[in-house]
């Protein structure tokens, strides 16, 4: 357990350190995977060398190289019908609903390479710590999350920017109705 969190921890330090910015870690791949959002961007040049059109007959598509019952399942048909045919931004979207619920995993090879592990949430209009404590049942509950993300949150845990990912610890619900 206390690996899990120390992994958690490493992830939120890589991933959004400030209030609302996110943090652009020197990943080993090229300048080009920070045109998008860090980690956004690297994840996609890993997975699809950035081509966010991507269809090469793998059955996976878009940057992100989703499947389609993915794509599917967490609300990509929103933006259109298959990965490759959303924008960088649409896929983008999707993708922070599925870290939600299964974290880096998704993308395991890439999360390896850039150092990305656990799940985490990304702060959207509206939310609280407490908001975000309650939806995901976080063992501990706001004063758990608080304690997870102090350093990304900063001294006042009622200044929540819009964009920051947090972690979420481990035993974490997923965010979704039942779940």
């Amino acid at each position: 357990m206390p690996h899990l969190l120390a992994a958690a921890v490493a992830a939120l330090a890589l991933l959004a350190p400030g209030h609302g910015h996110a943090h652009r870690a020197d990943p080993a791949g090229t300048p080009d995977c920070r045109s998008a959002p860090w980690p956004w961007g690297c994840v996609a040049d890993c997975e699809s060398d950035g081509r966010w059109d991507a269809d090469t007959g793998n059955g996976y598509y878009g940057g992100l190289q989703f499947a389609p019952a993915t794509w599917r399942d967490f609300g990509g048909e929103r933006y259109a019908p298959a990965a490759h045919l959303a924008t960088a931004e649409e896929q983008i979207a999707v993708g922070r609903d599925v870290l939600r619920v299964q974290g880096w995993e998704a993308w395991p090879s890439c999360a390896k390479r850039y150092g990305l592990a656990g799940r985490a949430h990304t702060v959207e209009p509206g939310d609280t710590l407490t908001s975000v404590a309650a939806r995901f049942r976080v063992p501990g509950g706001v004063e758990g999350l608080y304690r997870l993300n102090e350093e990304t949150v900063g001294p006042d845990p009622d200044l929540l920017a819009v964009g920051v990912l947090l972690a979420l610890p481990p035993g974490s619900g997923s965010g979704r109705a039942g779940g």
